[in-house]
């Protein structure tokens, strides 16, 4: 860093989960490497860290252990400065920016503030009917089953048909879960309230509703491997929606994985000699375009698509209707809006040019409140870097402007009880004990009541500062 960079460069990450915690890593190692110095507040509305990876992944997806030890690595990492006495990167949770503290009151104790709040609520679909009760969306469902601590404890599971819209690997996670025997989710870290209430599922047919065909789906290839091997469920595909389809002509070798998976499905339907007592039917050229009832979902009516002369689905004038009690909508979420920030409401993302939040000097966003909800988690590393690397420069060049309070946030939160990641890794042992306890010997059985959660990171010294 440049003798015109702060002497200490002091930025605040609003978000824990994964693109804040990698912008902080990203930010580190690019000022000290440098020579620099740097002090990091990852700031987050929940009591525990780690985002959409702790409460917006199916608990049946074990490779995702792998990104959470990756994660705990860099918030883990004392600072290399022996004088501090602090992590390189210091977790702040249970604080909420707009209540408990404003963007302002950050941005006068920081250099910088980087929005990293990502997208936690549904994209809207426009059709009639969508307000009937049995009408949910898909980041509220995966909220419950993943034990997010704002959210009821119950979720309604009376319906025996349900209908799944979208092609993407949410869907796939919904249809999942909804079509997976509960007794089967025991080893997991689904809550036991979840548990519960998936054991006594009345579910026994989830249908997938897709409005292109089987050569444009947004699946990844694990992700719908993983279907064909839930226990008891048999996969339902028609031929008519494969007519034309060559897989040959496959624009990548993951989707030509994709479509022979789902081709060897089609052949072994007519192998079968025993019927599942679940289904998951796959349905392609399907646009949804009325949630039928009267006060409740009583079936769903699509619009039959193909291919138009650009290649985009295009409606055939075909209705068909579906008798289902319940509909899930996974079309996709939409970016969280942070109090006082500039907001686009037509994208729902943070308006910015590669990081740098327009006219907002030394207010920077990443992740899907940068870029919307699209890309895996190195598409997060990359976007990332490109924030961070444009803050470096900003402060090289002196464009940051010096904070004008001194104060430490902490102390203007005195009220708040706010958890620390010595708060977190109490609470991580915490579960972890419940899980080894637990009648089904699970890894861990997650706490979902956030004061719960507050009140068992308290146990530790130091953990949660009053």
């Amino acid at each position: 860093m440049t003798v015109s960079a702060p002497a200490t460069l002091r930025v605040a990450i609003v978000g824990a989960g994964p693109a804040g915690i990698y912008a902080g890593d990203i930010l580190n190692t690019t000022v000290t490497s440098a020579g620099g110095r740097v002090e990091i507040d990852l700031i987050e509305s929940l009591p525990a860290p780690y985002g959409l990876i702790r409460y917006g992944v199916a608990p049946d997806h074990p490779r995702i252990k792998g990104i959470v030890n990756s994660l705990h690595e860099m918030l883990d990492r004392p600072s290399a400065d022996p004088a501090a006495d602090r992590r390189v990167i210091r977790f702040l949770g249970n604080i909420e920016v707009g209540r408990d503290v404003s963007l302002d009151e950050l941005r006068s104790r920081y250099h910088a503030v980087i929005l990293a709040t990502g997208a936690v609520r549904d994209a809207q679909l426009d059709i009639p009917g969508v307000q009937l009760d049995g009408s949910y969306g898909a980041a509220d469902f995966v909220s419950w089953f993943d034990g997010h601590p704002d959210v009821p404890r119950t979720w309604p599971l009376e319906a025996q048909s349900v209908a799944v819209i979208g092609n993407g690997n949410v869907a796939l996670d919904v249809a999942r879960i909804l079509a997976k025997h509960g007794e089967d989710l025991r080893s997991t870290e689904v809550p036991d309230n979840v548990l519960a209430g998936l054991e006594a599922s009345a579910v026994t047919d989830v249908h997938v509703f897709g409005r292109r065909g089987p050569a444009d789906i947004k699946f990844t290839p694990i992700e719908l491997r993983e279907l064909g091997e839930v226990r008891d469920v048999d996969i339902v595909l028609h031929d008519e929606d494969f007519e034309g389809v060559d897989i040959t002509a496959a624009e990548t070798n993951q989707l030509k994985v994709m479509l022979r998976t789902l081709n060897a499905w089609r052949a072994e339907q007519g192998e079968r000699t025993e019927a599942a007592s679940r289904r998951l039917h796959l349905h392609f050229w399907h646009a949804p375009s009325e949630i039928l009832g009267n006060e409740s979902v009583e079936a769903i009516r699509f619009e039959r698509t193909a291919p138009g002369e650009d290649g985009r689905p295009t409606g055939t004038g075909e209705f068909r209707e579906y008798p289902v009690q319940a509909v899930y909508r996974a079309v996709g979420y939409f970016g969280s809006r942070v109090v006082d920030a500039p907001f686009d409401e037509a994208r729902g993302v943070v308006p910015n040019a590669g990081g740098r939040v327009d006219g907002e000097p030394g207010l920077y966003a990443t992740g899907w409140i940068k870029r919307g909800p699209v890309g895996l988690i190195g598409h997060t590393k990359s976007d990332a870097l490109e924030t961070i690397t444009h803050l470096v420069a900003d402060a090289e060049a002196g464009l940051l402007a010096e904070p004008t309070e001194a104060s430490d946030l902490l102390e203007l939160l005195a009220e708040r009880p706010v958890t620390t990641w010595d708060g977190w890794l109490q609470l991580d042992a915490h579960e972890r004990t419940l899980g080894e306890t637990h009648v089904y010997a699970r890894e861990r059985v997650k706490v979902v009541p956030r004061d719960e959660q507050v009140e068992i990171s308290e146990a530790s010294a130091g953990s949660v500062v009053r």
